[in-house]
């Protein structure tokens, strides 16, 4: 298996790619990788490059960006990455517990993660947090061998992401806020419904915090476009919830792809 990893635009040179401190020590350390040793860089968005290891760590040097490893790249491969987006609304969670949602809503194919703030949110993620997470999903997306890496946006109260959502609104996409012991119907259903082979739109789904939406946020949603739907007739914790909501919605959309 050829081990890839995530880089930024800059990092290229014409052929050149200048690697990171933390990628070099991936590269050459983890991987004990050689000069002339293969490896995929992606931006992230669809483009991979093979590159060969051109140089490693060199002794004696002043600059520490010149013991920094470059590669040459050999080729490169574009993808057509079109697809429905599939869209996390999601209270972050106390502690780390959040990161599980990243790395696993990455590797279940989620294109946006939306961190919302809602009345009952314990945690208020600060702009190091934000960073994190970006680096938790390429890490995800490297591993599960995804060519694209989910666009992670900064934290807002849901209301001002409800907002935002009415002037943008795509009339093709479906949304779902999902309830906890509710009648309505269940996710799954609600979802095999909605989508076909010849119809797969954008779904956005919104997972509430510890202790669950209130109902004024459930209204909120709903006047914005929301469907109310259930998760079943046991109470998730809402990292399990996540990730509940996007299996069986990843599983209904690859049966039809």
């Amino acid at each position: 298996m050829v081990q890839r990893i995530t880089i930024a635009a800059e990092q290229c040179s014409g052929r050149t790619l200048t690697l990171t401190a933390d990628q070099a020590h991936y590269l050459v350390n983890v991987l004990r990788l050689q000069a002339g040793d293969r490896f995929i860089a992606q931006d992230g968005t669809g483009t991979q490059w093979v590159a060969a290891l051109k140089t490693t760590y060199k002794s004696g040097l002043s600059n520490p960006l010149e013991k920094l490893p470059q590669a040459n790249i050999l080729e490169t491969i574009q993808h057509d990455v079109t697809t429905a987006p599939l869209r996390l609304i999601a209270a972050p969670t106390k502690g780390n517990s959040f990161d599980q949602v990243i790395r696993q809503a990455t590797e279940l194919g989620v294109t946006h993660i939306h961190p919302v703030i809602t009345e009952r949110t314990v945690l208020k993620p600060s702009s190091n947090r934000l960073l994190r997470w970006q680096r938790i999903a390429a890490e995800a997306s490297e591993q599960s061998e995804r060519i694209t890496t989910p666009q992670i946006f900064e934290p807002v109260p849901f209301i001002q992401h409800l907002s935002h959502l009415s002037l943008d609104r795509d009339p093709t996409e479906i949304r779902y806020i999902c309830g906890a012991r509710t009648n309505n119907i269940h996710l799954l259903a609600a979802v095999q419904s909605q989508i076909s082979s010849e119809n797969l739109p954008g779904i956005n789904l919104a997972i509430g915090p510890e202790g669950g939406w209130t109902s004024r946020e459930i209204s909120d949603a709903i006047c914005s476009g929301y469907q109310e739907v259930s998760l079943g007739s046991v109470i998730l914790r809402a990292v399990t919830a996540s990730i509940t909501a996007l299996s069986l919605v990843t599983a209904a959309r690859n049966l039809l792809i």
